[in-house]
């Protein structure tokens, strides 16, 4: 039987065991609600304040701007709710290429007449159009939350969220920045990052799946998205997930510990396989911005359709594979990617997105790029 290959890393990650084993005590003996007086509620009340502690340190922030959610869509939706409910944002500025939590989140104020909503213009090469962003703030004297992912998932490119935050800085707008894709793979320095909201997921970084965080700088207030409870210091209703939010600072604190090691091998393999794959089908072209400002972790992949391709990823899976169409897929019917799409929609190349993991070698990528060989 053929070995099972998974390129898939961005979508999620294999746990680390050492993120496992820190989460271990407390999905047995530690089991008490850190909302409880006693002794056993006491530990796990101090596990989640070090595990506050911990994620604020990695990200040079202030502990009292970090609060655990169920992971990045709940944190976004948090961000981008508070903006408009709490700091008085009449307008949403974001782009075509966002994640789903972001600009479905963004439609659904929309809809209720609660905001105008606008898109900034994206580059050839799917980036971002900062010019444009500018000219758009500049247009009109409305509250604005600006809403402008860090790393795009599907395509890898990477907006320069300094630049971003400088630009609405200057005309007054609340910056949220969906960061799931480069948490615990970039060093961020918050305290000098001019931004008010972030969004992480330990799944992405080899941590446990169902826990996220959200940065809110200390500089606004907010209300919760959830009620209840006063969880989360009154932020975010509900018992903790205790072991997810362990897990979290582990893996967080791994990411970084090995950041410089992992990326210059896991860019080694990317690069690798963009000249094997190059090599071996010459047809094939890039999304975005691969080789320049692009998340060393993702390569998106333009392959000729023709009636081989058309089925790449069913038969990519049939071959133990383990890839992505960067697609939304509704009662079976494929939608293609709104990212691709916004940029470069050309409906003769079917789009892969391969992303990789430090558990990757150049051997799987030799065995997938022949089988792409023998399917093309």
């Amino acid at each position: 039987m053929q070995q099972r290959i998974y390129l898939d890393n961005a979508a999620t990650t294999t746990l680390d065991p050492a993120v496992l084993e820190a989460m271990l005590p407390y999905l047995t003996e530690k089991f008490g609600n850190p909302s409880s007086i006693y002794s056993y509620g006491r530990e796990t009340r101090l596990a989640i304040e070090n595990a506050r502690k911990s994620v604020a340190g990695s990200l040079h922030a202030h502990p009292a701007e970090i609060f655990f959610t169920s992971g990045g869509t709940e944190a976004s939706n948090t961000a981008i709710m508070a903006a408009v409910h709490d700091l008085g944002c009449t307008r949403i500025i974001t782009s075509p290429i966002e994640h789903h939590a972001t600009l479905h989140t963004a439609g659904y104020l929309k809809n209720k007449h609660q905001v105008s909503l606008e898109y900034v213009s994206i580059l050839s090469d799917g980036h971002v159009d900062l010019a444009d962003l500018e000219m758009k703030l500049a247009a009109s004297p409305a509250k604005t939350l600006v809403s402008l992912m860090h790393a795009n998932n599907e395509i890898g490119n990477i907006t320069d969220i300094h630049a971003v935050g400088a630009i609405s800085e200057r005309y007054g707008a609340i910056f949220h920045s969906d960061t799931v894709q480069t948490v615990g793979h970039y060093p961020f320095d918050l305290r000098n990052t001019p931004v008010h909201f972030i969004t992480g997921a330990s799944h992405k970084f080899h941590g446990p799946k169902g826990v996220g965080i959200l940065y809110v700088n200390e500089k606004i207030r907010i209300h919760p998205l959830i009620h209840g409870g006063g969880q989360e210091r009154n932020m975010r209703a509900g018992t903790e997930n205790l072991y997810g939010i362990v897990g979290f600072a582990k893996a967080l604190e791994l990411a970084m510990m090995d950041h410089e090691k992992d990326t210059t091998y896991i860019a080694g393999l990317k690069s690798y396989m963009a000249s094997e794959l190059k090599e071996a089908i010459p047809e094939v072209n890039f999304h975005g911005d691969p080789f320049g400002r692009s998340l060393y972790t993702v390569v998106n992949v333009g392959f000729p359709r023709t009636e081989k391709t058309s089925m790449l990823l069913f038969n990519l899976d049939i071959h133990h594979v383990c890839a992505s169409g960067g697609s939304a897929c509704t009662s079976g019917t494929d939608q293609g990617s709104h990212v691709i799409r916004a940029f470069a929609n050309d409906p003769n190349r079917v789009a892969i997105r391969f992303s990789f993991s430090k558990h990757n070698t150049r051997g799987e990528v030799d065995e997938v790029v022949d089988r792409l060989k023998g399917m093309i």
